[in-house]
């Protein structure tokens, strides 16, 4: 029965899925249309709205207050939650529950960014009355520059007209695809007005394998008594009885005055397993003495993209020329970026 079923939904579309796979080209060629149109607009006249915009923005003391109704809201909700997350301060206000109270939540140093396809959207009046009676800067995403909205907002970044996919021409999807897209575009070019850092990007992403990619190798490395480490002119056997001991298959060798000096791996070991003289050799003999290294501030998601690469299980950590600590594959299995 199961079997069945999986071979159904794997087999190619017949005819009974022409129509919807027809749909959904159309949709999704007819938004494409909106952003191309979206793309010209800023190339045309948008782009310098949009420029001033991300300025007033960047310069602004408080947050970025997004509001809008319907969809629209829905899409002031994304923008506000992806502009928090790249280290933009913003929330999302309900226009209809700012008449009730919620207007307490906007300050005269935020900036207000108004969505609204027609830019008269009723329940937006008092935001846009608040923010002009008390200064609030206020910018509208709308595709009517001369409606309320737009004429009342000190910047108007104005969507150009588009075909909803809609046969009706009624649902907003177009519409809304381009409104996402500009404020997606804003809130990268705050990100990269800000210089926000992959790891400030992982202060506020902690959860999931996307957080588990951005910790710092520090954060799992093995040191101190942990790590597997021996001095250059070590006997074999000792070195040997330090891998086993500290079980990550290398053990890591130093100079005299603590400096990196080379690894010895297990394959090192397999390597040379029937030399008559394995036992009278020292460390330096067998070791790699170009060790892959890491700093302790290394992204996790980058020492599994070293590891994976040159097909090695450990990375020694190194800190002014000093091994502080050893990262092995299995740390990663474990942070849950593998």
């Amino acid at each position: 029965m199961g079997g069945a079923a999986a071979e159904k939904r794997m087999s190619p579309p017949d005819a009974g899925h022409a129509p919807a796979i027809a749909s959904a080209l159309r949709t999704i060629e007819t938004e494409c249309e909106g952003l191309r149109c979206l793309m010209e607009a800023i190339g045309n006249g948008l782009g310098t709205a949009f420029s001033d915009a991300v300025a007033r923005i960047s310069a602004a003391k408080g947050r970025a207050i997004l509001t809008g109704m319907g969809k629209s809201g829905h899409v002031g909700r994304k923008i506000a939650a992806t502009m928090a997350s790249t280290g933009t301060p913003a929330l999302y206000v309900h226009p209809a529950e700012a008449s009730h109270g919620d207007l307490g939540m906007i300050q005269p140093e935020d900036v207000v960014v108004a969505l609204s396809w027609s830019g008269e959207t009723t329940e937006l009046a008092n935001i846009i009355g608040y923010a002009r009676r008390y200064r609030v800067g206020l910018i509208a995403i709308t595709a009517n520059a001369g409606s309320t909205l737009g004429r009342e907002a000190d910047i108007c970044l104005t969507l150009p007209k588009a075909r909803e996919a809609c046969p009706n021409g009624l649902a907003p999807t177009t519409s809304t695809a381009m409104q996402l897209a500009l404020g997606d575009a804003l809130a990268i070019a705050l990100l990269e007005a800000r210089g926000f850092s992959a790891r400030e990007f992982g202060i506020y992403h902690p959860g999931g394998r996307l957080g588990a990619s951005l910790r710092q190798v520090r954060e799992v490395m093995h040191a101190g008594d942990q790590l597997p480490v021996v001095r250059r002119g070590t006997g074999m056997r000792a070195a040997i009885a330090e891998i086993d001991a500290k079980g990550f298959g290398s053990v890591v060798v130093v100079e005299e005055d603590g400096r990196l000096a080379g690894i010895l791996t297990d394959g090192d070991l397999r390597r040379n397993v029937f030399r008559a003289d394995l036992d009278s050799l020292v460390v330096e003999a067998l070791m790699s003495v170009r060790p892959r290294t890491v700093s302790p501030e290394t992204l996790l998601a980058k020492a599994l993209e070293i590891q994976e690469s040159m097909k090695i299980t450990s990375l020694i950590v190194v800190e002014n020329e000093r091994p502080v600590g050893l990262v092995h594959y299995h740390d990663l299995l474990r942070a849950g970026v593998a």
